[in-house]
């Protein structure tokens, strides 16, 4: 079958169309979450960003645990299920924090519990949702993560659209747009259809009987144990410690700070970003499957540099918003790939486990980083705040290309 007609293939499916609208909807709101926590705690509670970096791991560094937990559960349950439950139960959090608000009760306590019942959300669903995809999308994983991922970059764009409007129309509506987004995604998971009841593997059936905490650990040595998955994971968690960190701690005050902005500003860049990263995921459809995306994954490394040293230099604004482009392009296909080469290698036993250690270093490794960065943020500037990613990614470079299988490797489903 041709490259055009598995691509119609994944399209024409009714199955993955609801999947898709399922995640299009969490993914808005999870989207809105990010803008939401970091403009509550710079824009209208004027916390500093020692105190905003350190809230942020505080509300972050759970999900580490309940990945985990949800990726056992994404293997040992059905996961469809599993997120219908959960997507149908978060319009809860939002919901709290509108009675807060309407009560006049804004604080830290109160935004903590409102982010800490998103991570469990983010976190016990993610995993799932990935999992589910490869049982939808069939033979043609690489097609399916790269449409999916594309989708989720526009709706984070609307989310982050919505989110923006916070300064202009008040905390209340657009937490309300939150949980609307939550309960669809709940209704488009209820239309995916059911798997087919299968006998389950030798593997799963011993973990299902032996229990969730055992599932976990048997994820994580299967983990250790595939030499290009534990690689890819490895350079994904460092990366993602300063650079997504950079994203979700320097990337606001740098908004705030340097270039005076306001919530409606910052939503407008991370928009500019969440195109970027759609359209490398447009432009990686195109040619997908690759033959060694392995090398590429690694190459993006080094890009990163240029477009963070962009920013670093304090550039006129039109440079800003070139630099906050060629951020998303690069996040978008070092995303794509090492999600792809994962779902790929991943032992189907295992899968949904692993992937949710692969979801800890993609997004569960951020708060570690904002910790630190929030305090040299405060001790050295804002914009000094983004040594450390430039720094990072040429080491990550070097390793992966020289030390790793990870530059050698090739697609079976290119071949």
């Amino acid at each position: 079958m041709s490259e055009s007609e598995n691509q119609a293939t994944i399209w024409r499916d009714v199955a993955f169309r609801a999947y898709l609208g399922s995640t299009g909807f969490s993914g808005m709101a999870l989207a809105m979450q990010q803008l939401l926590l970091s403009w509550i705690l710079i824009g209208i509670l004027k916390l500093p960003a020692d105190q905003v970096g350190l809230i942020q791991a505080v509300i972050g560094l759970p999900g580490v645990f309940v990945m985990l937990a949800g990726g056992a559960s994404a293997d040992r349950t059905d996961a469809r299920r599993m997120l219908i439950r959960v997507y149908l139960l978060a319009p809860i959090f939002p919901l709290f924090l509108v009675l807060v608000e309407q009560w006049q009760l804004l604080g830290v306590a109160s935004v903590i519990f409102w982010g800490l019942g998103m991570t469990v959300v983010q976190s016990f669903s993610m995993p799932g949702q990935q999992a589910l995809l490869n049982r939808i999308a069939g033979k043609n994983i690489q097609q399916g993560v790269t449409a999916a991922t594309a989708i989720g970059f526009v709706v984070q764009v609307v989310g982050l659209i919505l989110a923006g409007q916070i300064d202009t129309v008040g905390v209340t509506p657009v937490l309300f747009a939150q949980a609307v987004g939550l309960c669809l995604a709940g209704v488009m998971m209820v239309r995916t259809p059911a798997a087919n009841p299968e006998p389950p593997a030798a593997e799963a059936d011993q973990t299902e009987k032996l229990g969730a905490l055992t599932g976990i650990r048997q994820g994580l040595h299967a983990t250790y144990d595939h030499p290009l998955i534990f690689n890819v994971l490895a350079i994904t968690f460092a990366s993602s410690i300063f650079n997504a960190g950079a994203f979700i701690t320097v990337f606001p005050f740098i908004v705030a700070r340097v270039y005076d902005g306001t919530a409606w500003l910052l939503a407008l860049l991370m928009a500019v970003f969440f195109a970027g990263a759609t359209l490398s995921n447009m432009l990686l459809l195109r040619y997908q499957p690759l033959l060694r995306p392995g090398r590429l994954f690694l190459i993006m490394q080094l890009s990163r540099i240029v477009v963070i040293f962009l920013m670093w230099i304090e550039p006129p604004f039109w440079l800003l918003v070139v630099a906050t482009i060629g951020w998303g392009l690069n996040m978008g296909i070092t995303t794509n790939l090492a999600r792809s080469m994962v779902q790929e290698s991943a032992p189907k036993p295992f899968l949904g486990r692993i992937l949710s250690v692969f979801s800890i270093g993609m997004v569960g490794s951020a708060p570690l980083g904002a910790i630190v960065l929030g305090w040299l943020i405060e001790a050295t500037g804002t914009l000094n705040a983004l040594i450390p990613a430039m720094v990072l990614s040429a080491i990550l470079f070097i390793y992966g290309a020289w030390f790793s299988p990870v530059w050698a490797y090739r697609s079976s489903e290119a071949q």
